[in-house]
């Protein structure tokens, strides 16, 4: 009881000191420091030295705009929901030419929504990403692309995968390509997307592919974070080993006010090899936010763009140990399901150089009456080779139209007028 009583009152005496210390210190200088002065601090103006790579965002590696392109080459039969791509994988080049592995739903339909799985059937989705097959296409430039076709096709019945094969991403490693993505086994919205990754196999990008049919990552116990979901496969080559990222959804009771939504967070799996087994790290899971896993090499450690939910959605978090992330940045417009090109996410580098381009989607680009998705491009300076200060800018200002899109809902307008009565 003495040394707690001592210690609050070291603790006091300390807080004492530094205001003490505040009052009599100079103003904080005119210029920013490049460094971080030597002198008391607030708790903000210190996080801004030591947890970001610049004090300033612009001159901050991991800080980028994202600017958008549409693409050229891919029908989506006028938009009205029966054709869909999305999910891409990380872009690779090989053969003079880029690479890019994505989920395509070509159906009679548009998905009838996850609340009505109860009425998919053979021929009719419930989800976006339903009755799906896994396709590729090529590019000289990145910006225009030959769809080449079926990359894996589902499976008969009952192999994992049959009712849809979605989510893919690329690794090469010692010369073979190997396709990991989620095997769905029955209709999205029946129950909690239990979709095990599993994986192909091929000599080269243009295949043939040979599925192994084998879990390659299985879902975690019962009562873990994971047990109903691994999803989104993200392997990179660091140590000689496979670091194999993945999100799970977890913590959601259907019907539920307290949780009516999932949480989403991200875990990390390593391999010797790239058919496993793989182990999960105990520390999952090591990034507490994020709907969609996009990672690339950066300096000694690892870049992750934590997209859409969590606390610290819309950040660029690093962790130098490839397993403890910090924040970097936070970002505006960032791109859904990311796929960068990674020219080193497979040399085993040492020293990560980062990333200027990739693949990402819009989903619902005609509204849900023609639920589907479509592939984009975008751009940004994440890469220590490039200088483009026009990628680092900032105070970005959005259109009147923009914001009133987020508009008050029926119900809200109802609730506000019954409140003015």
């Amino acid at each position: 009881m003495k040394i707690k009583s001592i210690s609050i009152i070291c603790c006091l005496l300390s807080s004492v000191v530094s205001a003490a210390g505040a009052k009599e210190q100079a103003a904080f200088p005119y210029d920013l420091p490049a460094e971080k002065p030597n002198r008391l601090l607030s708790a903000a103006v210190a996080r801004n030295y030591d947890n970001y790579l610049s004090p300033r965002q612009e001159n901050n590696e991991l800080y980028s705009l994202f600017k958008y392109t549409e693409l050229k080459g891919f029908d989506y039969n006028g938009g009205d929901g029966t054709i869909s791509r999305r999910d891409p994988s990380k872009i690779i080049k090989e053969n003079s030419q880029y690479y890019v592995w994505y989920t395509k739903r070509d159906t009679k339909q548009k998905p009838v929504g996850l609340s009505n799985a109860h009425l998919a059937t053979d021929t009719v989705p419930s989800a976006d990403w339903d009755l799906a097959e896994v396709w590729y296409a090529t590019s000289k430039d990145g910006f225009t692309w030959q769809e080449q076709g079926v990359a894996v096709p589902r499976p008969a019945k009952p192999t994992i995968g049959w009712r849809s094969v979605a989510t893919p991403d690329i690794l090469k490693f010692k010369g073979k390509f190997y396709l990991y993505y989620q095997g769905f086994s029955e209709p999205s919205g029946l129950t909690d997307n239990d979709c095990p990754v599993i994986m192909s196999v091929s000599d080269s990008p243009d295949g043939p592919w040979v599925a192994t049919n084998k879990v390659v990552v299985p879902n975690g116990k019962k009562g873990e974070w994971d047990q109903n979901a691994v999803h989104d496969p993200h392997p990179i080559v660091h140590d000689g080993k496979i670091y194999l990222y993945y999100k799970s959804d977890f913590d959601r009771i259907r019907g539920s006010k307290d949780r009516p939504q999932a949480i989403r967070m991200q875990g990390l799996a390593i391999a010797d090899n790239p058919l496993g087994p793989f182990k999960k790290h105990p520390l999952n899971p090591v990034l507490n936010s994020g709907h969609e896993t996009s990672l690339f090499p950066f300096k000694e450690g690892v870049a992750a763009l934590v997209i859409r939910d969590g606390n610290e959605r819309s950040t660029i978090q690093y962790a130098k140990d490839w397993v403890n992330f910090e924040i970097a940045s936070v970002v505006e417009l960032m791109p859904n399901a990311a796929g960068f090109f990674v020219p080193d996410a497979f040399t085993d580098t040492q020293y990560g150089r980062g990333v200027t381009w990739g693949i990402s989607h819009f989903t619902q680009p005609k509204g849900w009456e023609r639920n589907h998705s479509i592939l984009t491009r975008f751009d940004a300076d994440l890469s220590l080779d490039v200088d483009d200060p026009e990628m680092k800018q900032h105070n970005n200002k959005y259109s009147p139209e923009v914001h009133y899109s987020f508009g008050l809902s029926a119900k809200q307008k109802q609730r506000i007028a019954e409140q003015n009565n």
